[in-house]
């Protein structure tokens, strides 16, 4: 223990104790480190428990409110029912949205957004968000306070399990992501707004000519929705479904029928651009079916499932992206996507999958510039748009036989704040609402996030996604004239 050195095996970002001779290193612990002489944190567990109790969650609805809710939303006054109780809860813990100095009227701005008559936000971020998780509970607090209904996007094909709708394919349908590092990227980039395409028939790189596309056979696909029964009542409401595809140029006839009855029928349009194939039913469909017919598949961009005013927030989870592939993708079919969705507020989520990757604070000021670099360009093409940044979580990795935080990750929740802050756009910091450096071993005791020392789970996920909305209440409320 003596001759072992603290941080004497220095790797990418950690330094372990031990020595090293002729070329040949040895871990071992230091008698310091042995004997727990020195801390590595100065989070205690009743730090911890002050944090996590600070919020109460929304409680899931009871039948009688579910059923009270799916009538109408003139029945109940959320703004009233649903606000947090600041009676128990001690407003001076809570980590606070910090604003860009250059704005200070950027939370009134967010607050006359959401009052609006229709405000549509979309949630992009890392797997944190898969399953609809923090979006989901986000959307049905903003719903229940401000009006509105329906999950929002969702795709043709699925890649993960998911409550909000019930969503169901037929088997030949492939799906294609910008994101995914496994598959070759489309040479025409069309990607759309969520960044992710569903074919039933496979990208082709050449250009088939009238020919060629005579002689495939005809391939049909379907798609079936219908509400789900285990998600938040306000998701169980949407009676407006859009179809977002494009770079379709061969003919496809388009089915729609509600409970087996056939209620529209069409041919998508085949000029290559970006449309909205738009569906209207008086009811929630209980089993709507989309039928395509086609030899060559359009690129379907997603589905939309709006109850067709005030909130809808798209949930768009992207599986090891770091944020920084936006730019990468077809200007002009993100620019006419986002011009039909018109998104009042974009929220970003990233950060977690490039910080086991990043090897000095060199490369952390890189990412915080790229990531800034990509809201500019989205910005460019989502006029008057509010972007807010949620970074990333604490994050832990075995040092000298325990879990510690990625020794970069302070920095890079520190980087992004003041580059974000600097480009006009809103920060909140997922990492210091956990508690801070090594919090996230306290939320993995507790068993409110995953043994991965990275991912929530459910449980976590309400303490979490309840703490970023109060923050953000806390926020909208100084702008609210309200005397009760």
């Amino acid at each position: 223990m003596f001759i072992s050195e603290k941080g004497g095996i220095k790797k990418a970002q950690t330094e372990e104790d031990g020595f090293s001779y002729e070329g040949l290193s040895i871990k071992y612990p230091t008698y310091r480190r042995f004997l727990q002489l020195d801390k590595d944190t100065t989070l205690s567990k009743q730090d911890f428990l002050q944090v996590t109790q600070t919020v109460t969650p929304l409680a899931e609805e009871t039948e009688g409110e579910q059923a009270k809710t799916d009538v109408s939303d003139t029945l109940i006054q959320p703004e009233i029912q649903q606000r947090p109780d600041f009676s128990k809860i001690d407003t001076t813990q809570l980590v606070r949205i910090r604003y860009p100095d250059s704005n200070p009227n950027f939370a009134n701005e967010l607050k006359k957004k959401l009052s609006s008559r229709s405000c549509r936000i979309i949630h992009y971020g890392d797997s944190q968000l898969e399953g609809d998780r923090i979006t989901g509970y986000l959307r049905n607090r903003l719903q229940r306070m401000y009006g509105g209904s329906g999950p929002g996007f969702i795709p043709v094909k699925p890649v993960y399990n998911q409550i909000s709708a019930l969503v169901t394919p037929s088997e030949n349908w492939l799906r294609y992501a910008k994101f995914d590092p496994t598959q070759a990227k489309f040479s025409h980039k069309k990607y759309g707004a969520y960044m992710s395409v569903s074919r039933f028939t496979e990208y082709n790189a050449q250009v088939l000519d009238s020919t060629k596309v005579d002689s495939l056979p005809i391939v049909k696909a379907s798609v079936t929705i219908s509400k789900s029964d285990k998600t938040y009542a306000k998701f169980r409401q949407f009676t407006r479904i859009g179809l977002h595809y494009g770079h379709c140029n061969f003919p496809i006839k388009i089915s729609v029928y509600n409970d087996g009855a056939l209620i529209q029928q069409d041919s998508l349009i085949s000029d290559g651009k970006y449309h909205h194939y738009k569906i209207k039913t008086v009811t929630s469909p209980t089993n709507l079916k989309i039928e395509l017919e086609g030899k060559v598949s359009a690129d379907f961009y997603g589905l939309t499932l709006d109850g067709g005013s005030k909130v809808q927030i798209d949930n768009v989870a992207m599986r090891g992206s770091s944020g920084t592939i936006f730019s990468g993708t077809s200007a002009t079919t993100y620019s006419r996507m986002m011009a039909n969705l018109k998104p009042k507020i974009v929220i970003m989520q990233y950060g977690g999958n490039t910080i086991p990757y990043l090897k000095d604070s060199t490369e952390v000021d890189n990412y915080a510039r790229y990531v800034v670099g990509q809201i500019k360009w989205m910005r460019r093409r989502a006029k008057n748009v509010n972007f807010v940044f949620i970074g990333p979580t604490d994050m832990c990795i075995p040092v000298n036989g325990k879990m510690e935080t990625y020794p970069l990750l302070p920095y890079l929740n520190e980087k992004l704040m003041e580059t974000c802050l600097a480009n006009d756009v809103a920060y909140w910091s997922m990492y210091d609402a956990m508690g801070g450096k090594g919090s996230m071993e306290f939320w993995v005791e507790e068993k409110l996030a995953g043994n991965d020392y990275t991912h929530f789970t459910r449980s976590g996920t309400k303490i979490i996604s309840e703490l970023f909305f109060t923050a953000l209440y806390l926020d909208l409320k100084e702008n609210i004239n309200d005397d009760t």
